[in-house]
């Protein structure tokens, strides 16, 4: 429901005090982690404690401020809109598979950026976006039509831009680091639409904002992922674990867990020498309906020979109340009803250097 005034609040006073109360809101799922996160959005007591007076004095309403109303049109916040051309036609009901699409537009020169912001025509029906840079060149969806929707294009190890899933705010760079978009690149849309029930047409929107000055640092969004693993029927804390080795030095900037509608919890650390594990980060409960991601407040040095560790953790069992089958043993898949384990996390590293450079050991 909206919320954005007085009327629209009122109704909810006693929920609101509930939810904040029992820190349920603003949502935040990180159980444990060594570092602090610049967008963690949890209130103060003394913030929680302004809510409850306020509701026990009957929500009353506050002074309205005067607003002077401008027909001038504001400028827009971003330096380029992107559009999807044509619509993806969302059925009722059913699976379908990964929709892609290549927006047209070309770079003429390469383009720094520092804000990606994705916006779902129909936010209901859209599970994910992944948003890929396509280098000229490549063999990736070579062949492929521009600018309508397809599926089954293959993999890739093309650099991502963002990923947007429910609870993901813009993508957003420190100062003087960005993500580069190479002269000759497009921008590949990866759509995962889950349908609920009323068909729909969903035309994705990906806004850009540029960096205003060549940046020090190139932002890179790597994953430490598998897919070889099976849950069990009935299993209510299975565990998965992936891990690899940074073959460089880098800035850890961010970390974004993403499992389905069986994940539990997720785990972020950095296995030291002898043995010692450090966790950066645990999201306990894992929440399908809100994937946040997880900002460092300072970027953290990752030096080259860092083991980072994945652990996820899956109820398969009745007592998951999204569990669509608790009969069935799950292994690895692209539906909500398969599960998948990725720790994708951002990287800062210098601006000459690409992924494939980066990996060169």
């Amino acid at each position: 429901m909206p919320l954005t005034n007085y009327k629209e609040a009122r109704p909810w006073a006693k929920a609101i005090q509930q939810m904040v109360s029992s820190r349920k809101m603003p949502p935040w799922f990180a159980e444990t982690a060594a570092v602090s996160f610049s967008n963690d959005p949890r209130l103060s007591s003394a913030e929680v404690d302004a809510i409850a007076n306020w509701v026990k004095q009957g929500a009353p309403e506050g002074p309205r401020l005067s607003t002077v109303a401008s027909k001038a049109t504001p400028p827009s916040p971003f330096d380029l809109t992107l559009r999807m051309p044509t619509p993806v036609r969302v059925p009722a009901r059913g699976e379908i598979p990964y929709q892609f699409v290549i927006l047209p537009q070309r770079f003429d020169k390469d383009t720094w950026v520092r804000r990606v912001e994705v916006s779902p025509g129909v936010r209901g029906v859209v599970h994910h976006v992944v948003v890929y840079v396509r280098e000229r060149g490549g063999a990736w969806l070579d062949g492929k039509p521009e600018g309508v929707p397809f599926s089954s294009p293959g993999a890739t190890k093309s650099d991502i831009l963002a990923v947007y899933a429910p609870g993901q705010p813009a993508a957003e760079f420190p100062e003087s680091m960005a993500k580069l978009i190479p002269a000759g690149a497009q921008i590949v849309l990866q759509i995962h639409y889950t349908p609920n029930g009323k068909a729909v047409e969903d035309r994705t929107v990906v806004h850009l904002s540029y960096s205003k000055s060549t940046p020090s640092k190139r932002v890179l969004t790597l994953q430490i992922a598998t897919t070889d693993f099976l849950i069990p029927a009935g299993e209510s804390n299975h565990r998965v674990t992936a891990f690899g080795t940074l073959p460089n030095d880098a800035l850890l900037l961010g970390l974004f867990p993403h499992m389905h509608l069986r994940g539990k919890a997720f785990e972020y650390a950095v296995a030291q020498t002898g043995g010692r594990i450090e966790v950066l980060l645990r999201v306990k409960p894992y929440d399908f309906h809100w994937q946040l991601y997880y900002r460092l407040a300072e970027p953290r040095p990752l030096p080259k020979g860092t083991r980072l560790v994945c652990t996820a953790w899956y109820d398969n069992s009745r007592n998951n109340p999204r569990n669509p089958d608790p009969e069935a043993d799950v292994r690895y898949g692209e539906p909500s009803t398969d599960e998948m384990m990725v720790g994708f996390f951002d990287i800062a590293v210098p601006a000459a250097m690409d992924k494939n450079s980066f990996f060169q050991r």
